[in-house]
């Protein structure tokens, strides 16, 4: 078996592709052998992984209001270590080592969207709000549990029957590196040069500023006037990772995101800023008092457009719920029978097949409810049983029903948009609770709470979905993947819940050493509903209304919604990515020679993500050390912005010559 390990050098031919009929995937690990994947050594390894990145992911996040994927620097690290540890087949090993040390972006992702809101609100309401390690280590802990959980019954779905549907950016690269550390020679090159330029490119820009991280029409006078006059704005991100990030998204889906950016950019501001541009729209926002035309092009974006694409990611989420009702309610079936015995012998279930019975997510799911439900009762609803049911029966329906969403979205673009997802479900916990009569700071701290379980839940079934769809392709055993994901998610809760206590006690979220943008979002939002204040109603439904129309006219309303939802520079790259995949693969009139060109721009792709992620990790270490080599005189100069296109212009070309460079 070892011999025909060696001899397969990369994954099957078929691992990214859509199978023919009657056709099967056959995974680099055979289901019929056994291969280490848990022990002493990647269990701990796994848990240091979910400390270390738990800790530098909550402090990145609260800092500079990012989170970076933590699943492929450890897997980078995995396959070191693995190297100088001299272990043989280390490939089920390296893949634990990573899912269990993944939970931390997830858990990090769910806790600091919401949770640090509770310590901004409390600078306002010092006597009626506290806030305790146990509550954000609570809930961010039973989330994360809930978010295992609901996921594990669509397992199959995403990852096998969907096979070659949907891109899976993300798990495409970590599978990559995780590959290319173990086979090593062809495979590994290409990704290594890969990483080196695209993780050496991103330091420059995080570290020293030579050029401009993003382009924007605002280098010239002109598109200075066109964006105060006209509100129209063009912006492109050019780091390396989003590029390779657009490549493996592919033009298809890259396209309808960038249709969907384009859609709220260049028509919907412009078109509110010539129709509304002498009003004041302060409805649900009293805090504004400019006038539409005398806004930015941004924020016209961050008050009203990003709302649309609030209401469209909904709508989208609904329709796809209401789509994929069948797979519901066959898990649900599947789970009536287990409970009543009369589900098949699970000997018959082939290793790579193999998941968590639905006995124990059942039981799991009930035990787990009953826990947040204990939570809400004694510690944030103060006793009000009417209160802890209508809460439990919202995050309940609301975490299962959108897990589904919450992984259509990675599978599709890699990016989850649980703040746009957690937001609609603060708003609508805040309707909600107030109309049973709670208001106030207390109704504060229990939206912001109720979110925060709904927003770890649907962050760590976003991210879920990855590891498990990186063992698919690599062979390893779901049921152990599943198991261990507990154990992460206990020791990330924990870890984030010390952190974000540690630097609220030496920053403060209010004091602007520390950005939280998306928690004091969640604070601005929250605070005028439980006060009485209406939510953006009009335009949640101006969104709603735009995703049924694409779901009629068969666009991928998500895809779409994403795009309205996500900044403009984030999506531009996609589309000159994605761009970039459709040149290389059709250039060449033998189907042969273009599939292995695309093969190695693959390959290409993952080490930018991959090498962005690393160096990504490295500059967050280095501002953590108060190192600070950017020159922000030169980035507020014009001529960092044209540098920035040139240095891009230079990565797309290396990009398009080494895939095309294939044998």
């Amino acid at each position: 078996m070892e011999q025909e390990l060696e001899k397969q050098t990369g994954l099957p031919e078929n691992a990214f592709r859509e199978l023919k009929p009657g056709e099967v995937y056959n995974p680099l690990m055979s289901p019929d052998r056994k291969y280490p994947e848990v022990n002493l050594w990647s269990v701990l390894w796994g848990i240091a992984m979910a400390v270390l990145f738990s800790a530098a992911a909550a402090y990145l996040g609260l800092k500079v209001g990012q989170v970076f994927e933590a699943a492929i620097p450890i897997a980078i690290i995995a396959v070191g270590i693995s190297s100088a540890g001299k272990r043989k087949n280390a490939l089920g090993e390296n893949v634990i080592i990573q899912s269990i040390g993944a939970s931390s972006g997830v858990i990090v992702a769910g806790a600091i969207f919401t949770l640090p809101a509770l310590y901004i609100l409390q600078e306002t309401y010092p006597e009626d709000i506290t806030v305790t390690f146990m509550q954000v280590f609570i809930s961010s802990l039973l989330g994360g549990v809930l978010g295992i959980l609901f996921l594990i019954p669509f397992r199959k779905y995403f990852v096998s029957d969907m096979h070659g549907k949907y891109p899976f950016p993300e798990a495409t690269a970590t599978t990559q590196v995780l590959v290319s550390g173990e086979k090593g020679g062809n495979q590994a090159k290409p990704l290594l040069m890969a990483g080196l330029v695209g993780g050496l490119y991103d330091f420059i820009v995080a570290t020293f500023g030579w050029w401009n991280e993003n382009f924007t029409t605002r280098v010239c006078m002109w598109g200075e006037m066109l964006a105060e006059k006209a509100k129209l704005v063009f912006k492109v991100n050019t780091s390396a990772a989003v590029l390779g990030l657009g490549y493996i998204v592919g033009l298809k889906y890259a396209a309808i995101i960038c249709a969907g950016s384009l859609a709220v950019w260049w028509i919907i501001i412009p078109g509110m800023s010539l129709i509304w541009g002498n009003e004041v729209l302060n409805q649900w926002n009293p805090d504004i008092t400019a006038t539409v035309g005398s806004m930015t092009p941004e924020q016209i974006f961050d008050y009203y457009a990003k709302s649309i694409g609030i209401g469209g990611i909904a709508m989208a989420g609904i329709i796809g719920i209401i789509k994929s009702w069948g797979i519901i309610k066959s898990a649900v079936g599947l789970a009536a029978k287990e409970m009543g015995g009369k589900s098949n012998a699970e000997s018959n279930v082939k290793r790579t097949q193999r998941d968590l019975s639905m006995k124990i997510i059942v039981v799991g799911s009930i035990l787990t409810l009953i826990l947040v439900f204990l939570f809400f009762y004694f510690d944030v609803m103060q006793g009000n049983l009417m209160h802890t049911v209508v809460a439990i029966l919202l995050v309940a329906g609301i975490s299962f029903l959108f897990t589904t969403v919450a992984a259509n979205a990675i599978a599709i673009v890699g990016t989850n948009p649980v703040s746009g997802m957690t937001l609609m479900t603060l708003i609508l916990a805040s309707v909600v609770m107030v109309a049973v009569g709670l208001k106030g700071p207390e109704g504060m701290v229990a939206a912001l709470v109720m979110g925060g379980v709904v927003c770890t839940a649907l962050s760590m079934a976003g991210g879920f979905i990855t590891d498990l769809k990186i063992g698919y392709w690599l062979g390893t055993t779901p049921v152990k993947q599943e198991t261990w994901k507990f154990l992460g998610t206990i020791v990330s809760a924990a870890t984030v819940g010390g952190v974000m206590i540690i630097l609220n006690k030496t920053y403060g979220f209010t004091s602007g050493d520390l950005v939280a943008p998306q928690a004091n979002a969640m604070a601005a939002v929250i605070e005028p509903l439980m006060s009485g204040v209406g939510a953006p109603w009009l335009l949640y439904g101006i969104g709603a209304l735009l995703a049924i129309v694409l779901t009629f006219c068969k666009v991928p309303a998500l895809a779409f919604a994403l795009g309205m939802f996500i900044p403009l520079q984030l999506n531009i790259p996609l589309i000159v990515g994605g761009a970039i995949n459709w040149y290389v693969t059709s250039r060449s009139k033998d189907a042969a020679v273009n599939a292995r060109r695309g093969e190695k721009g693959t390959l290409l792709a993952s080490g930018f993500i991959a090498g962005g992620a690393l160096m990504g990790v490295v500059s967050a270490a280095m501002r953590f050390g108060n190192i600070n080599l950017v020159n922000e005189a030169w980035l507020s100069n014009s001529w960092s912005e044209v540098l920035s296109l040139v240095a891009y212009a230079v990565l797309i070309f290396y990009f398009i010559k080494a895939s095309m460079k294939t044998k």
